[in-house]
């Protein structure tokens, strides 16, 4: 059955609806976000993808990713791939639309987001976007740099341009959890304009012996917390529980009193997809699932250039397999291939 269904998604390849940046399809904009499937671009920050932050919000793709380092010293939040102590990225010294493409480079988190700001100006009505945020070191509370800090630098920043979990909650729900079950997410029209920030943990802090508080469950007690204290529309960010299992990952992971703040799901795309694991449980119960290196899905194709043609199979593909969002490094496609919008199964 899974075959088939496979060759069934590659042949609705060419029934995908296109998006260009800044609009949406009016055959998809009434389609609530946990309803549909789309691209995103792994660590779009890097220069060697796009020469600027804003080029990466130019491109079309639903998901642009920033590794972010909790720097203890400076008390900054530094962006790059692998040097704690310095900016290494595309992000540009500018808050304003005139002053994007054109300024210095390898700035921190808090100009990555002036940037964005900046870019909405030109495009108030872009469709979502997911800021995937990698705490490479996880965060550091100690210093000024928890999730209270981000939270606040995000919110200074971008207002009420991001897409909360205060807004999924409503005044209906007591959990996201409760929340996701009841399909309570917006349509993507309703979506224009916003950013959505996903947290998960890092590389770095992952395989750090001593740091048995990562990112993820910190930000779950947050998030609890806040609730608990009648404050959580000061909450930014949803963070997600980090790589592919079969059944429900959170069950083993935290404890029950978090579980319930976990909506986002993030993992790789070949370990859901070869392996067979039952990925129908994200879309049953309206989660978002975001499958990270679509290209390694048997049969693999091209991790940079695949052919358009390509690349809409693989999403047909992961959309039947009930993906949210497929990233890998196309970074090199047009606009109208990153900005696809699938139906998700």
């Amino acid at each position: 059955m899974r075959i088939l269904r496979r060759l069934a998604a590659v042949a609705a390849a060419g029934a995908l609806f296109l998006v260009a940046p800044g609009t949406a399809h009016a055959d998809t904009g009434a389609t609530k976000f946990s309803g549909t499937t789309t691209i995103g671009t792994h660590n779009a920050y890097e220069k060697d993808k796009y020469t600027y932050w804003a080029q990466a919000l130019d491109s079309g793709a639903s998901l642009l990713e920033l590794d972010v380092y909790a720097d203890s010293l400076t008390k900054r939040w530094r962006v790059s791939h692998s040097n704690p102590w310095g900016n290494d990225n595309n992000c540009e010294y500018a808050d304003a639309p005139s002053e994007l493409y054109s300024q210095s480079r390898n700035q921190d988190l808090g100009s990555c987001l002036d940037n964005m700001a900046a870019w909405e100006q030109l495009h108030p009505d872009h469709a979502p976007v997911v800021v995937k945020v990698e705490l490479k070191v996880g965060f550091n509370n100690n210093v000024g740099l928890g999730p209270d800090e981000f939270d606040t630098l995000v919110s200074q920043k971008l207002g009420s341009s991001v897409y909360k979990p205060a807004d999924l909650l409503g005044s209906s729900y007591s959990t996201l959890d409760a929340a996701a079950q009841a399909n309570a997410w917006p349509t993507r029209d309703a979506l224009k304009g916003k950013f959505i920030f996903e947290l998960i943990p890092g590389t770095v802090e992952q395989a750090n012996p001593f740091d048995h508080y990562w990112t993820d469950e910190e930000y779950g007690d947050h998030l609890r917390d806040l609730y608990a204290a009648g404050q959580i529309s000061a909450a930014q960010a949803f963070p997600a529980v980090l790589g592919a299992e079969n059944g429900d990952p959170r069950t083993s992971r935290y404890d029950a009193g978090i579980r319930p703040w976990f909506v986002f799901f993030d993992g790789d795309a070949a370990t859901y997809v070869n392996n067979g694991y039952d990925t129908s449980f994200y879309s049953t119960n309206h989660y978002i699932l975001i499958m990270t290196d679509a290209y390694n899905v048997s049969p693999a194709i091209s991790s940079t250039s695949p052919t358009d043609a390509e690349v809409a199979a693989r999403l047909a593909l992961l959309a039947a397999d009930h993906a949210s969002i497929i990233t890998s490094d196309w970074s090199t496609k047009s606009a109208a291939v990153l900005g696809e919008v699938a139906a998700r199964s």
